[in-house]
């Protein structure tokens, strides 16, 4: 039976992530939602959160700001067995030089799925498929920090690229924490009316536009959400989820995925875990969410196949 794991000051929260997950029968966790970047690049991200707190009214510290290699060690201990090195560009020229630095940590890093990104710019969609190739798992699409159109037409072959080779790719696309100009439900709709097919996981379960974002996994198949930072204490008082859409979310059992947004938390990791449970959507739900669905949704990549499609 899972049960609550909040981690107070002295308890060892790696012991209580792994009787999390143990109590539910997992032999894991998979995390489709977590930061590794080139250090100077993870530097500008913790000072951009670093003075978040004027736009959004509350303090984002940095929980886990620690060196690579500690975080990667942290994530282990947690029993995290697949997780992401989400990258995004925001100028043009970047993506490139971004998917070389990715290709090179998951090949050091075999639990990392092989993440890519994308820049609306000539040559865009031959880079994309230079990275699937590569042997992209999983792709990044941040229209928030990138400011960009995802119906620009440079990007048109991207998504078609994406949508047919199956590739899934984790997209922030909601309007929070603060709104950008091309945020919000219209933008990425059109992207989907052209790409039905297309494995788009929404980050965050589309912050704070929950409603409008559930609508799409009922009209799309293959529309995913992830719980990034979802439930927490600290966007509940950001963006509380309404609990009148918690019924849906029992709906889209088979299309809801853990994401944390490691190590850009301003809590314990052990957190956004208790947030899930204390939903109170039961065991399978908790299954489904924290490693079946994804490890179903990665079958068929290398870490997919380590990990196997259910753990029932």
């Amino acid at each position: 039976m899972g049960e609550g794991v909040d981690a107070g000051a002295g308890v060892d929260e790696a012991a209580q992530v792994r009787a999390f997950w143990s109590g539910l029968g997992l032999p894991g966790l998979i995390d489709v939602h977590t930061h590794f970047m080139p250090g100077r690049v993870m530097d500008k991200v913790w000072a951009y959160f670093d003075a978040v707190g004027p736009m959004t009214g509350v303090d984002w510290p940095i929980t886990y700001r620690d060196a690579e290699d500690e975080r990667v060690r942290r994530l282990r201990d947690f029993g995290v067995r697949a997780f992401t090195a989400m990258v995004y560009p925001h100028k043009p020229g970047m993506a490139a030089w971004l998917n070389s630095w990715a290709a090179e940590f998951a090949a050091r890093t075999p639990d990392c799925l092989h993440t890519g990104t994308f820049y609306p710019e000539p040559g865009a969609a031959d880079e994309v498929r230079r990275t699937i190739e590569a042997g992209a798992q999983v792709f990044k699409a941040h229209l928030q920090v990138g400011a960009y159109d995802p119906t620009d037409p440079l990007l048109d072959d991207v998504w078609g690229l994406l949508a047919e080779s199956g590739t899934p790719v984790v997209t922030h696309c909601g309007s929070g924490p603060v709104p950008g100009k091309h945020t919000g439900p219209g933008p990425i709709g059109a992207v989907l009316s052209r790409h039905p097919q297309l494995r788009l996981i929404v980050a965050h379960l589309g912050t704070p536009e929950y409603a409008e974002f559930l609508d799409f996994a009922d009209r799309f198949a293959h529309v995913h959400l992830d719980t990034t930072m979802v439930f927490t204490d600290f966007t509940e008082r950001l963006a509380p989820f309404p609990p009148a859409l918690r019924p849906r979310l029992l709906d889209h059992q088979d299309r809801i995925l853990l994401g944390t947004d490691f190590p850009n938390i301003p809590y314990p990791y052990a957190h956004a875990l208790d947030s899930l449970a204390r939903l109170g959507l039961g065991d399978a739900w908790l299954r489904a969410v924290c490693y079946e669905n994804a490890a179903r949704l990665f079958a068929g990549s290398p870490a997919g196949r380590r990990l196997g499609p259910n753990c029932s």
